[in-house]
């Protein structure tokens, strides 16, 4: 018996738990994935959003707006990347300039700060690369950017300092009720609680339906991104939008908070909740679209290309709360953007929802801060020296791209949810995100993760589960 379950360890998901995590509670999170960040949080633009473009009143509005204002402090909390780099929004032509001036309006309801519009001589001043075509812009000073891995594995790590109990590869079949006592049937048994809390991404909707007559339906929305070698990372130093459209805010040209460049995403329904690949068709869409924010842009720098499923409800709102006819089941679905920016105050509004339930206890000693893996080549000489001399795997290059010693390597296998694929020691470390994208480190890094979690080379998965290989 545990006293809350979480379903998915997404960011939202991971935020919760470590909210949850200053009580003195049981927790437990269920995942289904070899690893947590699988799914949705691993594949999206990384952006923290200003606030301007969800609809005031709504509850996207505010926690899009609180989960912005701390992320300063939980990045330095929790030791993960965060810079705020600002937002541009552009017009073509006059013609559009209304649509700007009612996002700014928007903007200032919701409470976002330092909002201005500046014409096409203002805005090359802050970005000379903008395109030709661009009229205007809404300038948002307080958007920023984010590693969307490094967030949620800081986040999990945490809360496991503090207790909460991770099972990964546990599959939820089903969800049935005896009393007030929910039992969850899953590929590694049974789990019962009285507190069922939902963040199962694109899935939420299938275990809101097991537990509530009252259905809902979430689509899968498909996008296309691109990512760029570093070479092209300062041909914008804000994040591009362009004007939003019914289906979110549109393709964007933003640098990433490693120094890459990122197009995209598309924005397709549809109702394969798996479908994750990238098409010919999405990627053309990407590449011309985004030239009408912004001109120079070094397409033969393209190392790679990925998609990600947003989890879009169809009121366009997040739903977080109790169940109306499942007391004890909190939703939290309907997460897409922004939702990697919301999840620090996703938090804590699910935490003020639980106190209204039970009594929450703060532990004794909650551990506040959680340290990340050390970077190397971020280090003085002096300070390199001294590691080496301490650990001399930091003395070994593993991954030339990104200059990934066998030390960060180590640390990424046996931190807290250690990495165990070779997709968790490049999110975790960044070997094999460089330019030959795993070319040339993948085959060390296989003999590190069969020498460190004693398996065989043919065990060792990119990603997934062992039963799907």
């Amino acid at each position: 018996m545990k006293d809350v379950i979480i379903i998915g360890a997404g960011v939202s998901g991971c935020a919760i738990a470590r909210e949850l995590s200053r009580y003195q509670l049981n927790i437990c999170v269920l995942e289904r994935e070899s690893d947590i960040c699988e799914g949705t949080s691993k594949a999206n633009s990384g952006i923290v959003h200003g606030g301007f473009d969800a609809k005031p009143g709504t509850l996207k509005a505010k926690l899009n707006v609180l989960g912005n204002s701390m992320m300063d402090k939980m990045s330095k909390k929790l030791d993960f990347e965060f810079k705020r780099n600002g937002s541009m929004v552009v017009c073509q032509n006059e013609m559009e300039i209304p649509a700007l001036e009612k996002l700014l309006d928007q903007g200032r309801e919701n409470g976002v700060e330092g909002m201005e519009i500046l014409n096409r001589e203002q805005a090359l001043k802050l970005e000379p690369n903008l395109a030709d075509e661009v009229y205007a812009i809404l300038h948002i000073p307080s958007g920023g950017i984010v590693c969307p891995f490094g967030m949620n594995i800081a986040y999990a790590e945490n809360a496991v300092q503090n207790g909460v109990e991770f099972k990964l590869e546990t599959e939820v079949q089903s969800i049935g009720r005896v009393g007030q006592v929910y039992q969850i049937q899953t590929n590694q048994g049974v789990f019962e609680t009285k507190c069922v809390i939902n963040a199962a991404g694109v899935y939420a909707d299938v275990f809101h339906n097991m537990a509530s007559e009252k259905k809902i339906h979430i689509m899968p929305r498909r996008g296309d991104y691109c990512l760029l070698d570093k070479n092209a990372g300062n041909t914008v130093g804000h994040t591009i939008f362009q004007l939003p459209t019914e289906k979110g805010k549109g393709v964007l040209v933003t640098p990433t908070i490693h120094g890459n460049l990122m197009l995209g995403p598309t924005a397709v329904d549809i109702e394969d909740k798996e479908a994750t690949a990238t098409t010919a068709e999405g990627l053309q869409e990407v590449m011309e679209k985004c030239t009408k924010s912004v001109k120079n842009i070094p397409f033969k720098q393209v190392i790679t290309s990925f998609a990600g499923l947003r989890a879009h409800e169809e009121h366009g709102e997040f739903i977080i709360g109790e169940v109306e006819d499942a007391k004890g089941f909190i939703d939290v679905a309907g997460i897409e953007s922004p939702g990697l920016t919301s999840a620090p105050a996703i938090g804590v509004y699910v935490r003020d929802i639980l106190a209204e339930k039970m009594e929450l206890k703060e532990k004794e000693h909650f551990v506040e801060e959680r340290r990340g893996i050390i970077r190397f080549m971020e280090l003085s000489e002096e300070e390199q020296n001294q590691l080496i001399q301490e650990n001399p795997a930091y003395g070994q290059i593993v991954c030339r791209c990104e200059k990934i010693t066998e030390g960060e390597i180590l640390d990424a296998i046996h931190r807290p949810l250690g990495a165990t694929t070779l997709d968790g020691i490049k999110r975790r470390t960044r070997a094999g995100m460089g330019r030959c994208q795993a070319g040339f480190c993948t085959p060390k890094v296989m003999e590190i993760l069969e020498r460190e979690l004693q398996i065989e080379l043919k065990d060792i998965r990119k990603n997934g589960r062992r039963d799907a290989r």
